[in-house]
């Protein structure tokens, strides 16, 4: 089992809620990426549908429904009922609220208390959304909704103003490297530090082994390119053919190192040029995966944005 310590506040915050006398009954639980939002929900959720003298499965429970990502269409929902692998769709769609709603109708199975966990809140179709805020607005009584949200900006503000936020704070260096240890990952410190906080990034960098990669989009980032040498060695370290999953993780650790660069660079026209490559890699990793790119010319596409955020070779002076 993971620890995470940065749920040190949130848990207090939420069995406080819990043991008072009215607990509220939205939460939005929200910080970046790859804090174990969902750890948290899933466990808070157990504790609220959990009443003295009733046994708890310890499997899936009846009274916690989950909404996150479901089949991408009819042939994904014939594939899931046959026990197959299937492709997800890229949001949490108005029939997967409607079905949740119908539910609600009826008591909870063991209990008075029921949790949706809807994770990520951020990825709900703007009639999702609506749909959900009406049960937000006039909950079932014994009905508490947790929401996971990576980016609370993209919510609708009436779903905000309905729920008592749980931030969660990232991680510094010396705990993601504890937590890498705990899992069995070697770590990396240029791994660790492109995470910017989020142990789910460390892991997915240590569990790549990104950190040569990271070696060259630093030194790509620095200026250090002499012709396509390390354009072309980044390329063969990503691979000609890699999945998706590493193409994914090589974008996000790019923008990790990129990011960090920005923080620390001191000329004003090089910070420029490194917050507009973030934001190039940004629009890349999202069309990556669905656009028609070469998989073998990708990584020097994301080369090529790295070596435009390298400092000129000689100060600018105005």
């Amino acid at each position: 089992m993971t620890v995470w310590p940065n749920h040190t506040d949130p848990w207090r915050q939420w069995r406080d809620a819990l043991g008072g006398e009215r607990m509220h009954h939205g939460w939005l639980l929200a910080g970046k990426a790859g804090l174990g939002k969902r750890d948290f929900a899933m466990a808070a959720a157990r504790e609220l549908v959990a009443e003295p003298g009733v046994p708890q499965p310890t499997g899936d429970h009846p009274d916690i429904i989950v909404l996150t990502y479901g089949p991408k269409d009819d042939k994904g929902e014939k594939a899931q009922a046959e026990g197959k692998p299937f492709d997800l769709a890229r949001s949490i769609r108005i029939k997967q609220i409607r079905a949740m709603q119908k539910r609600l109708i009826t008591r909870p199975t063991l209990g008075s208390r029921r949790a949706i966990i809807i994770d990520p809140a951020d990825d709900l179709e703007k009639a999702s959304a609506n749909a959900l805020l009406k049960s937000l607005e006039e909950p079932p009584a014994g009905t508490f909704f947790l929401l996971v949200s990576h980016r609370p900006a993209r919510l609708l503000p009436t779903i905000r103003s309905r729920c008592r936020t749980l931030r969660f704070p990232v991680l510094n260096d010396s705990q993601l490297a504890a937590m890498l240890e705990q899992a069995g990952v070697r770590s990396d410190p240029d791994a660790i530090a492109a995470a910017e906080g989020s142990f789910g990034a460390a892991l997915r960098f240590s569990a790549q082994d990104l950190a040569p990669i990271a070696n060259i989009i630093a030194a790509l980032i620095a200026g250090e390119e002499k012709g396509n040498a390390r354009r072309g060695e980044l390329a063969r370290l990503i691979g000609g053919r890699a999945d998706r999953e590493r193409v994914q993780a090589v974008l996000d650790l790019a923008q990790g190192l990129v990011a960090r660069a920005a923080r620390l660079a001191r000329d004003p026209q090089h910070r420029t040029q490194l917050v507009e490559t973030h934001t190039a890699l940004v629009n890349l990793a999202a069309e990556a995966p669905t656009a028609n790119f070469d998989p073998g010319l990708l990584p020097f596409e994301i080369g090529s944005l790295l070596v435009a955020a390298a400092p000129a070779s000689e100060p600018a002076h105005g």
